[in-house]
């Protein structure tokens, strides 16, 4: 670590979902390494990027680019940096295991008769403005799914994971709007259902952004080490799971996380 200067107080935000602060934490202790402050601010995907957009955010964990958030960024991209990505996230539908694959095995078989006639109609969503739930609102009606009455509800993250657990505790045959990293893939086994018509988006890059003017603010080993961090989808979930199933807090779960995997935090 570096004491040629005294290093300001940095604000990182993260949307407001659980392994969005996953990746926000080890950021976070990246930056402390580095002798950095660090102010911590958490908000629904749209209203993050804006307040990123007017200065409010030095640091955003992280942007999934180009599918999910480039409609957020895009109006300010030219006063940022947009760094290596930490992982590789990507948007499903899925049905819990139990459901057969061969009965079940892309969107389109939840039309079939038999099936329709099993599945719950309700597919509850995480807030309106996540590219998952931007998806699925178009994909129900795309794949003919609300002329046999299935609909798409977005909502809260403790209200959408409340209703993945009562459903697998009641063994329903339901499916979900779901991406990679989440710790309800960990932990329950949810299995992708194919989508031939491509409009979950692609696999994106989720990259932490940088303020331009903050890059003068940032020690240089400091941004290095954040641009040449590499989480991983099953890293991200690996830390959402200790934080939503053992309990831990995003720092206490970075900090297990970095310590059982031996990543440095200096440059």
């Amino acid at each position: 670590m570096s004491t040629r200067r005294s290093d300001p107080t940095i604000t990182v935000g993260n949307v407001a979902l659980s392994f969005h602060r996953a990746a926000a934490a080890v950021t976070r202790r990246v930056l402390e390494a580095h002798g950095h402050r660090v102010d911590s601010v958490e908000a629904p995907h749209e209203q993050l990027f804006r307040l990123q957009e007017e200065g409010g955010i030095d640091v955003l964990v992280s942007a999934w680019l180009p599918s999910s958030h480039d409609t957020y960024l895009s109006r300010y991209r030219d006063r940022v940096r947009v760094l290596t990505p930490h992982y590789r996230p990507y948007c499903v539908w899925a049905v819990p295991p139990y459901v057969p694959e061969d009965e079940v095995r892309e969107v389109a078989d939840l039309t079939r008769q038999e099936v329709a006639g099993r599945m719950t109609k309700a597919v509850d969503g995480i807030n309106p403005g996540a590219g998952i739930s931007r998806f699925s609102a178009r994909m129900v009606h795309a794949y003919g799914l609300d002329e046999l009455g299935y609909t798409f509800t977005p909502g809260t993250e403790s209200g959408f994971l409340s209703r993945v657990e009562r459903g697998i505790a009641a063994r329903e045959w339901f499916v979900v709007p779901l991406w990679r990293p989440q710790y309800l893939n960990r932990l329950y086994g949810l299995r992708p259902l194919q989508e031939p018509k491509g409009l979950l988006g692609s696999v994106d890059d989720a990259s932490p952004v940088v303020r331009l003017d903050a890059l003068d603010h940032l020690h240089p080993d400091a941004v290095a080490r954040l641009d040449s961090l590499h989480l991983g989808n099953d890293g991200v979930e690996e830390i959402d799971a200790l934080i939503n199933v053992d309990g831990l807090t995003p720092l206490r779960a970075a900090d297990r996380y970095l310590a059982k995997h031996g990543h440095t935090l200096t440059a």
